[in-house]
């Protein structure tokens, strides 16, 4: 399998990284404007295939060398500076895509695209509106969405109830940002409702327990940007998962951006929401049975990126 890789900054190699570690493609092509640091991730990158126990090729390439890509996940797009949110990302990459998504399909007609440039859902919106005239079907562009975003409320929620992160089933829905939805209401370790599990182990949901661990996830990308400048290990590891699924036609539940048509007065908006995915893209979205003031609140995420679309479209960029 080939995976393309479209932006080899931070995330790009991030991402290539997390992929040979997994063992994900046989191949994977670095695709950047600035060459010299496409090759440079891709020789490193490279020279960790033979502690990863699966053979592949990691190099630097040109869009043309996108060719016979089942997935090509893109990074591509200006950094998230400290303190600008990711709303405010979007004037600025929309135009990069503009030119950027054409000439990506041009060489992989039949390729899922991946999209993780912030704003990544309306990253995925602009991507999808672009690739649509060029014969791109709707279910093969997908954006990472909140899988990071659920990774890290299971990770925080797993340390608070003293259990392994891989089985809290707790969701994160809506925009990647700051008006996200953490599905409390869905959550359960294994089978188990959160609330039953906590007062089995003796451990108390207080309101400060489930504000600290709402601020851990919708404060984090702020977080580690003031820190260190930007966020990659754990939205690398995200991408190769979600990429594993598709080459593998694994129909994996994750949490990824998806058209939405309409949620009570928004319409045509894509955010993230549990879907079904595998070798066709997104194969089913499947409902989010929130609580009123969860759905309430989804409906404001909601709103707040169509209003983004709606002034992207005055400015003659949609």
């Amino acid at each position: 399998m080939k995976v393309g890789i479209v932006g080899s900054g931070n995330v790009g190699a991030g991402a290539a990284n997390a992929m040979v570690l997994r063992g994900v493609a046989r191949e994977i092509v670095l695709v950047d404007i600035n060459t010299k640091r496409a090759q440079a991730e891709a020789e490193d990158i490279l020279h960790a295939v033979p502690f990863s126990s699966h053979a592949m090729v990691v190099r630097q390439g040109e869009y043309s060398d996108l060719d016979g890509c089942q997935v090509v996940v893109i990074t591509a797009g200006v950094a998230q500076r400290p303190g600008e949110t990711r709303l405010q990302l979007l004037e600025r990459n929309a135009k990069i895509f503009k030119g950027m998504i054409p000439q990506i399909v041009a060489s992989a007609p039949d390729a899922i695209l991946v999209v993780a440039t912030n704003p990544v859902d309306i990253m995925t919106h602009l991507t999808a509106h672009y690739a649509a005239p060029l014969g791109v079907p709707r279910r093969h562009v997908i954006g990472s969405g909140t899988t990071l975003d659920t990774a890290r409320f299971r990770s925080i929620l797993g340390r608070e109830l003293d259990v392994d992160p891989e089985h809290v089933h707790g969701y994160v829905v809506g925009e990647h940002g700051d008006s996200e939805v953490l599905a409390w209401s869905m959550t359960t370790v294994g089978t188990v409702p959160l609330e039953d599990y906590a007062q089995a182990r003796g451990i108390e949901l207080s309101a400060n327990l489930m504000q600290e661990v709402d601020d851990g996830v919708r404060r984090a990308a702020y977080r580690i940007i003031e820190g260190k400048g930007s966020t990659y290990y754990g939205i690398g590891a995200a991408l190769a998962r979600i990429v594993q699924a598709i080459v593998r036609d694994q129909r994996s539940l994750l949490t990824v951006s998806v058209p939405v048509a309409e949620l009570e007065d928004v319409k045509d908006i894509t955010f993230a929401l549990p879907a079904i995915v595998g070798g066709d893209g997104i194969i089913s979205i499947l409902p989010a049975p929130l609580n009123d003031e969860e759905e309430a609140l989804l409906v404001a995420s909601a709103r707040t990126l169509r209003q983004a679309l709606d002034e992207l479209a005055a400015a003659g960029d949609l």
